[in-house]
Parts: C-alpha cells; structure tokens; sequence
C-alpha cells in the first residue's frame, strides 16, 4: 500500500509547482493579468515560510484523514453538495469527498495566502475558485454515487435521459434552469393588466391599469436594467413589485426595454439616456398631467435613470419628487466580484471589438452571471439535469434568468469604461452624457435606497454609497434600507409572505466605514421591506385623485395590451 504522506505530499507539491498555476491562469479573467507572470517561479507565490506552514497543515489533516479511513471511520462531510445518504453509505465515496474537500481548502488557502495587489489577489482567488468548484467528486457520474444508484434503479434511463438533457442544452447554448415549458410571458408571468401607450427602437413605456378608486397624483415610473427582461418586477401575481405598487395606489409607467438586434448595434449610452430614460419621463409627466413623477430604478435601471436626472437637472428640469434605487452603482469603487471581468486590458479588448458598432450577446452575459455563482446555477444542473436525468423544475424567476437580453456594443463598453473601470459616474462634471455635464449631486429630490446583504453583484455597501451622492444638500430626506439575500431574492421578497427580514437606521453615517457604522446602530425587522417603501412612495405622492379611466391621452394612445411585444423577443 503507498505511503499516504507520500501521496498527499505529491499531490500538494504538484500546485506548488510554476506549471500548475499557469494552468490556473488559463482563464478570461486572467490570462492577460500582469500578475500571471508571478507565477512562473514558485517563490513569487508565497513567502517560504507561509508555503511552510500550508505543507505542514496539509500532510497533518492528510494523514489523519488517511488513518480513519483505513480504521473505516466515515469522515463528517459539511458540505451541501454532498449531504446526500449516499455519500456516506459508501466509504470510498465519503473519502473521496473528504479529500476532495481538504484539497479544496489547501488551495484556496493558498490562493489567500498569494501577495499581489488587491484586485490581481482577488483574480487569483476567483480562477481558483472556479476550478475548485469544477474539481468536484459530485461532477461526474464515475465518482457521484447518487447518480451511480439511480443509474441502477432506473435501468441505465436516467443515464439516457441525461444525456438526451445534454445534447438539448448544447443545442440551446445554455443549461436548463427551470421547465421553461411551464412558463410563457404574458400567460403566467408578466400578467399585471395595463396598456402600452409609447415605444420607440429602444422601449415601450406600460400603463398599469389602476386598482383603486383614488391614486396618488404623482406617478410611479420603473425603470428595470436593460441587461435583462423587465418582468423580473411583475413575475407572478403574488410577487410581483409591479402589482404591489399598482395596489398601494400609485399609477404605474414602466420602461420595457427592446431586446437589440443589429439595426440598434450602434446605439449608444447617451441613445440610451435621451431617447429612453428622458423620453419616458416625458411621456410619464405629459400622460399622468403631473409636474413630477416618482422615479424607480433597478440595478443598471437605477444607473440610468440618476443618469437621466442629471441630464435634465443641467438643463433647469427637476422632474422628481422622489427617487428610488434598488441593488444600483453609482460609485462603483467596490463592484464585488464582477471586478475581476474589469480591466484596462479586457474593457480595451471589448472596445476594438464593439466600440464601433455590434452586439454584446446576451447569453454571453448570462454565462459571466452564472460564473459568479458556480455551485448554484451550474454545477447543481449539471449533476441533476446530465448526471441524473432529472428534469428541472418550474421556478418563475429562474425561467426570467435564462431569458437573455444582448446591449449595443457602444453603449456597454461606454459604461463598462466609465462606471466600472474608471469610476468617473460619481465625479461631479467629468462626463458629457447628451450633451450635458453630470452631476448626481444637482438632483434634487429625495431618495430611497434599498441594498441586499447577501448582493454578490451590488454589494450592499456600495449601494449605500449612494446615500451621500445624491441629495447632499438634504441628506436627512433620504432613506436607506437594507434587505436579506442576494442581488434578486432580496428584491423579489413581497410583503405578503412575511418572510426573511431588513435593517432601517434613521441615522445617517458619513466617512469611508459610513456602511458599517450605519450597521452597527440598524434595527432588524422580521419581513419585507416593501411596506417601508410604500410608505416612502406615499410620503412623495402627492393629494389622492380619482383613478385613470383609461390608458394614455390623445397624443399618446394605446398600442397594445402589456406586456408588448418588446419583451417577448428572445436573445437565443
């Protein structure tokens, strides 16, 4: 039988070697980074005595993990992935977890351990990451028992059914998410009734029909992110954003964005703030009769739509009485982990190839997306849906996920240069957008700020950043919010579950730790957040009038019922 230190020491030296970790650096995010040349000499990687100390660590719990196996001790597995009773019902499947997960944290840690500059480090971290996660035991079926027994039970169906996913998969372009058959847009999500009452190349603008007899005066206009389908707001009746706003008495416009093809690859961000967030306020003020609008914006909507208000504040306009973000940037010193997709190297790669005109694909935009969280929305259909045969279940927001949305190339490399490579958005008068010098800070409205604890792509610190940009002048008029989960799930939380919970603190921290200052003092409340928002939208609503009888006005008449046509445009 071999030595197992001998075997754990071969193993740990092999990711100690130069030619290992240039493997590692094989990927999108990394292959051009500077730092990759670190590791072309071992030494550069790691102090000797920080290499050392990993060796020693290693070989200890290697060879303890070694001796209860052959004392057939079934290892504790503490990981998800393989909680399953059959993992520990077959010893070399549980040691094969338990090593898989020591070799795991062996190079993470020394990923952690790596000296480089903040953001190569993260670089670093990531890639590494992403083959952890693909090194895993239940990836493959000849070391996943759970498929293995029910490759047995079925009589080898599951292995063809499968298979039959797969090859379905590779037809698609992409993994199978959800029942996609369970869903169609404007049958079962995106159902809220209303009319479409204007459109251009870049958006139809929706009325929602009332549902009370008096509304507030004063508007309510969303404007989703154009990087995806505006139905993740009004996915299913009962958690539809949408419907709740259209409940609590507000008249609701939103912005529902065109899915680009090639007669829109030279569209710009200035086309995007003009001729879409401005032209619907417009529409917004001229169908409502109202002065003002409550302004709404979600992720890159939000983004947009402070953008818009810049614009027309440096034109003499004011025409927010409210302002509401939800998970945006507008300072986008900490942009998570999407950092390690930006670069001067990879924003100028994309700028030769689509500054000038073309597409950035949508499904290439949902694959960096799923990259971010490999376990849930790759790794876990894979072993279900291929190693299985499993079909995915009907979910409305995963089914919304996978209905991809392309950009312009000019218009995305113009923001991926100037907001997340260069940060320039927050800076008072150094960009010209529509021909207006922008500063967030001559808006003069109040705003609520919402940002999701768990947020992998907003982080929640970065959007409460927003609190001392916006407003400065009347900083006590604006609201922060802060909600559990992720990016979505914290957003998509209604009010009628009661489930999860959120942070409020009156409060209002200044200076660079203003978020964990605003933390520490912060009240938990067991719910949704969505109450503390209606109440905001009211406090900014204006008098109650009688409710709309009918969509649009003499100029601007109904085109269609919503959810349009624009939505229904599919990427793939």
């Amino acid at each position: 039988m071999p030595d197992p230190q001998a075997m754990a020491a071969a193993w740990m030296n092999q990711f100690s070697d130069p030619a290992a970790w240039q493997a590692v650096f094989k990927t999108p995010a990394l292959e051009a980074s500077p730092v990759a040349a670190m590791f072309t000499d071992a030494s550069a990687m790691l102090k000797p005595e920080k290499l050392e100390a990993l060796r020693d660590d290693y070989l200890q719990k290697a060879a303890a993990l070694w001796q209860d196996f052959l004392a057939s001790k079934t290892p504790v597995l503490e990981d998800r992935r393989f909680s399953s009773p059959e993992w520990a019902a077959n010893p070399m499947s549980a040691f094969s977890a338990a090593s898989y997960l020591l070799n795991a944290e062996f190079l993470t840690t020394m990923a952690n351990a790596v000296e480089a500059p903040p953001k190569e480090q993260q670089k670093i971290r990531f890639a590494v990451q992403q083959m952890v996660d693909a090194m895993s035991p239940a990836n493959f079926l000849a070391t996943n028992p759970e498929a293995q027994q029910k490759l047995i039970e079925t009589k080898g169906e599951s292995l063809t059914k499968g298979l039959s996913n797969m090859l379905a998969d590779l037809q698609k372009g992409r993994i199978s998410l959800s029942d996609e058959s369970a869903f169609e847009v404007g049958r079962n999500v995106a159902t809220t009734a209303g009319q479409v009452v204007f459109e251009n190349e870049l958006f139809q603008l929706i009325q929602y029909t009332p549902v009370t007899p008096t509304v507030h005066q004063v508007p309510l206009l969303m404007v989703p992110p154009c990087i995806n389908k505006f139905y993740i707001l009004d996915l299913q009746p009962e958690n539809s954003v949408v419907r709740y706003a259209v409940e609590q008495g507000n008249t609701v416009f939103l912005v529902s964005w065109s899915n680009p093809d090639e007669s829109l690859k030279g569209t710009t961000w200035d086309d995007y703030i003009e001729h879409g967030a401005i032209k619907a306020i417009e529409v917004t003020r001229a169908i409502s009769g109202a002065e003002k609008i409550n302004a709404f914006g979600f992720c890159v909507g939000g983004t947009i739509v402070s953008t818009a208000l810049a614009v027309l504040a440096a034109r003499g306009e004011q025409p927010a009485a409210s302002l509401t973000l939800l998970t945006t940037l507008l300072d986008f010193a900490d942009t998570g982990v999407l950092d390690v997709f930006i670069d001067e190297q990879q924003v100028s790669q994309r700028e030769k190839a689509l500054s000038k005109g073309g597409l950035m694909p949508g499904r290439d935009l949902a694959t960096t997306f799923s990259a971010l969280r490999p376990n849930d929305l790759v790794w876990n259909y894979v072993q279900s849906n291929y190693l299985k045969g499993n079909e995915p279940p009907p979910f409305d927001l995963l089914y919304w996920n996978s209905d991809s949305t392309n950009l312009p190339g000019p218009m995305f490399c113009w923001y991926l240069r100037n907001t997340y490579l260069e940060n320039s958005l927050k800076q008072a008068g150094k960009l010209t957008v529509a021909g207006e010098k922008v500063d967030l800070a001559s808006i003069k409205a109040p705003v609520f700020i919402y940002g999701s604890k768990e947020d992998h792509i907003v982080p929640w610190n970065a959007a409460y950043a927003s609190m001392h940009l916006l407003n400065p002048g009347n900083a006590k008029a604006n609201r922060f919010v802060l909600g559990a989960s992720g990016h979505i799930a914290g957003v998509i939380n209604p009010a009628s579950k009661k489930k999860r919970s959120y942070w409020t603190n009156d409060a209002k921290a200044k200076g660079v730790t203003a978020a964990d200052a605003w933390m520490a003092g912060a009240s938990e409340h067991v719910g949704s957040w969505w109450p503390e928002w209606s109440a905001f939208l009211a406090d900014h609503g204006g008098k109650s009038v009688k409710a709309p009888a009918k969509a649009g006005n003499a100029k601007f008449k109904p085109i269609e019922a919503a959810p349009g046509r624009y939505v229904k445009v599919r990427a793939d």
